[in-house]
This record gives structure tokens, sequence and C-alpha cells, in this order.
């Protein structure tokens, strides 16, 4: 159960890390916070980053195998690789309709995947 509660927290937070690192851009081209200074989009983007690091520290405390968890170290960095690769292509593709997804980017994709995949090898 520990290793769902991980994978939840996981994508959760790099929801709220996509978000955060991302979501300026799309503020400031709708004319948002076209004018806002440089200090309050980092300022904003640290309050999204604070609801990150709300689910990223339990996912790695409670999915590392250290604190009874399945997951070593190495296994959780991978892991949040590739979801944060994942949550990032699905609300890239829905914020920025103009940034497309070619051969080269599915390509690297399958290469995280297999990351995963030798990385829990035995």
């Amino acid at each position: 159960m520990n290793g769902l509660y991980t994978l939840i927290l996981l994508i959760l937070s790099n929801i709220f890390m996509t978000f955060a690192w991302y979501g300026h851009l799309r503020l400031q081209a709708s004319g948002i916070s076209k004018n806002w200074p440089l200090l309050v989009v980092v300022l904003f983007s640290w309050g999204i980053a604070l609801f990150e690091y709300l689910c990223q520290v339990p996912a790695n405390r409670i999915g590392f195998v250290g604190n009874g968890g399945p997951f070593t170290l190495v296994q959780l960095k991978v892991i949040q690789e590739v979801v944060s690769l994942l949550v990032f292509t699905v609300v890239a593709s829905m914020m920025f309709r103009g940034e497309a997804l070619h051969w080269n980017h599915f390509v690297a994709f399958l290469f995280l995947v297999l990351a995963v995949y030798f990385v829990f090898l035995k």
C-alpha cells in the first residue's frame, strides 16, 4: 500500500511542480501576469511549489525502503523522473497547444521507461 500512496503523492507533487515551473508562462501569455515583476512571478511560483513539497516529501518518506517503504533511493528518483515527464507531457499539451510532440520525444520517453525497468532489475 505504501507504494501506491507514494505514486499518488508523486503524481500530485508533479502536477503542482509543473504548474509552479511553467504555469506562469501560460499566465503571461494570457496577459494575466504580463506586467508582474519577476520577483512577484517567483513568489507566485514558490507559493505553488509549497504544495509540491507537501506531497513530495511525504512520498519519499513513505516510499523509502529505510522507512518501511518498497523503494530504494535510486528507484524513487527514477520513478519521480518518469512521473514528472508524464505529468509534464499531459499538462503542456493542455496548456500549450502549440508545443507539438515529435518522434524523438517518444523515443526519449521510451528510454526513460526502460530506465525504470532496469532500475528495478535485481
